[in-house]
């Protein structure tokens, strides 16, 4: 009785102290929740990452990708389907995916296979087929919970997940996949999920539509058959429906309006992918940051004098260096958007 008496008064103590503390000490409770945890919300502009950039580490649970993010300096990301996926109890494959992109970009180069390697790839793809059908039955069923817990779990340590991309939204996908993506995402914290675009009018209006009816938006990513009128029709289709725009991907096509692009739908705009890739003319590369024709510090800074609330998201895709980890470089782009938005 003594002891919780004795922690009652300090208590109370503590709080009147509180309240006649300087105003930088009256924030202390706020200041210890916050302790040590990353906040890559740069003068008004939210740099984030899509967790495709940690693809080459060698863990890629859920837990893993955390501490990569953390790491990073990061405290908001695009979540990629597969960690939180395999978090919900996603079956697993056992299919060789390493060997099934072998064989597969042999066979787009032209170059013809083996009858054994013809044979591999069948089997491959008839055990890909039915493990997608195990999937999408999967999917059906999912608890929700398991997706609020990984939420939980991010948000404990300081990062917010602001979309998702799991391989749900897809042609081949059916409505109740479609739905289940959304209700994931939703159950994430996320505000859009994200998908390359069909290249499909009617996809892209039952995307649109089935976001509307599930509150959650739906950014479409580009490669190099962006152009300023690309995302138009999906635009008027749906008031989800917005840009998960490739801003590298953008320059490496050869447009020369970018900036333009990122003032006139800024307030559609999801999130950008944010990576350093150079012209036609200069060969097409993804570089290092600050070696490329993409103009980062100048869209950050648009960004920032007229406070559009999209994240900037980063996308790691140039070759990492020998004696270095995706970590490491993901770090190095973190600095770059700090000494940008200083």
């Amino acid at each position: 009785m003594k002891t919780r008496r004795d922690f009652l008064i300090k208590s109370a103590f503590g709080a009147a102290g509180l309240i006649t503390a300087p105003t930088w000490l009256q924030g202390a409770p706020a200041i210890i929740r916050n302790f040590n945890k990353p906040n890559s919300l740069i003068n008004g502009v939210q740099i984030g990452c899509i967790t495709y950039s940690f693809r080459s580490m060698p863990d890629q649970s859920a837990e893993a990708t955390l501490k990569y993010v953390l790491d990073s300096g990061l405290s908001a990301i695009e979540l990629m389907g597969d960690p939180a996926e395999s978090f919900a109890g996603m079956p697993t494959s056992s299919i060789n995916r390493m060997r099934m992109f072998q064989l597969g970009g042999k066979a787009r180069r032209g170059e013809e296979l083996t009858a054994d390697e013809q044979k591999e790839m069948e089997d491959m793809r008839a055990q890909n087929e039915s493990y997608q059908k195990e999937v999408a039955q999967w999917r059906t069923t999912a608890d929700m919970k398991k997706f609020e817990q990984l939420r939980k779990m991010y948000k404990d340590a300081g990062v917010s997940i602001y979309a998702f991309k799991p391989n749900a939204f897809g042609k081949n996908n059916s409505d109740a996949e479609i739905a289940y993506g959304m209700k994931a995402a939703k159950a994430l914290g996320a505000t859009h999920v994200t998908l390359e675009h069909p290249s499909d009018d009617a996809h892209t209006l039952k995307l649109g539509k089935m976001g509307e009816q599930h509150k959650m938006g739906v950014g479409y990513h580009g490669h190099e058959q962006e152009t300023f009128t690309f995302w138009d029709t999906a635009l008027e289709q749906s008031t989800a429906n917005g840009l998960n725009l490739d801003a590298g991907h953008y320059i490496a096509a050869g447009q020369t309006d970018l900036m333009p692009l990122i003032e006139k739908q800024h307030s559609r705009i999801l999130s950008m992918h944010t990576k350093d890739r150079t012209t036609p003319a200069n060969g097409k590369g993804n570089v290092a940051w600050g070696t490329g024709d993409t103009p980062i510090q100048e869209m950050l800074q648009m960004m920032q004098k007229n406070k559009y609330k999209f994240p900037a998201t980063i996308e790691l895709e140039y070759q990492v260096p020998e004696g270095s980890d995706a970590v490491k470089e993901v770090q190095k782009c973190v600095e770059f958007c700090t000494k940008a938005l200083g």
